[in-house]
């Protein structure tokens, strides 16, 4: 009896405590719930016009790994992007907690003056490192990112992100990359360009798909914070379509 009380005041857990459910996980698993809920990475985000102002802003790895988690439905190209631009308006919601960006509005004169205004060097650059956030997570298995690109017309200079569609090695390296791919990376190899070798096809849709290589740009400069991101062609975009916003 006196043994009990003993081990009672040592704090010893009771039987019910014992039984709980996050106890009778595996200490793995624990574990592995502890590490996804610490890890964070990290994205400097500029706002102010020409970058005068960058902060860090933090993205929860749980919160990345449920954003990485929608890509996994794209089973093609144009899929994928229409997925991107949605994400990248995600990820912009999410620093906008952290920053002064909430004001951001598309184009540059309906945030005139505000604090957080994103011009489109803030929004190139920041959509860029955003983009390669989301490449270095997994979740592109279509696309490479690459550097900012610019048009001129006359005396104006506007800059965004830009994307190029994988060749269909590359693509199968990301697609596939275990010598026994999955289901899902099966299907994504059946549509498109990458479906016969060389050729292009009829995707899910019907419309003739895009040979790999083409580019695209993801423009958020177009639109209010954490709304979808713009997605063009790029020669439509240098011949100046988008949004008729200022």
């Amino acid at each position: 009896m006196l043994g009990l009380l003993v081990l009672a005041l040592l704090g010893v857990p009771s039987l019910a405590q014992a039984m709980s459910p996050q106890s009778l996980e595996p200490a793995a698993v624990r574990a592995e719930h502890r590490i996804e809920e610490q890890v964070e990475s990290t994205v400097s985000i500029c706002f102010n016009y020409g970058c005068v102002r960058e902060e860090e802003v933090r993205f929860r790895a749980a919160t990345l790994t449920r954003l990485v988690a929608r890509f996994a439905g794209a089973q093609t190209a144009e899929e994928e992007r229409a997925v991107l631009g949605e994400a990248l308006g995600r990820l912009y919601r999410v620093a906008a907690i952290q920053t002064p960006i909430a004001a951001d509005r598309g184009g540059n004169l309906l945030d005139d003056g505000a604090n957080g205004r994103m011009d489109c060097i803030d929004h190139s650059t920041s959509s860029t490192r955003l983009l390669r956030l989301l490449e270095a997570r997994g979740a592109l298995r279509f696309h490479r990112v690459l550097e900012p690109v610019r048009r001129t017309r006359f005396i104006f200079q506007h800059f965004s992100a830009a994307i190029e569609e994988l060749s269909c090695a590359e693509r199968s390296a990301r697609v596939a990359p275990d010598p026994a791919p999955s289901e899902v990376s099966t299907e994504a190899l059946a549509h498109g360009p990458c479906a016969e070798a060389g050729q292009n096809i009829e995707d899910a849709g019907g419309a003739v798909a895009a040979p790999p290589g083409a580019r695209y740009v993801v423009d958020s400069w177009f639109v209010d914070n954490g709304e979808p991101a713009v997605v063009l062609p790029l020669a439509e975009w240098l011949n100046g379509e988008g949004p008729n916003v200022q």
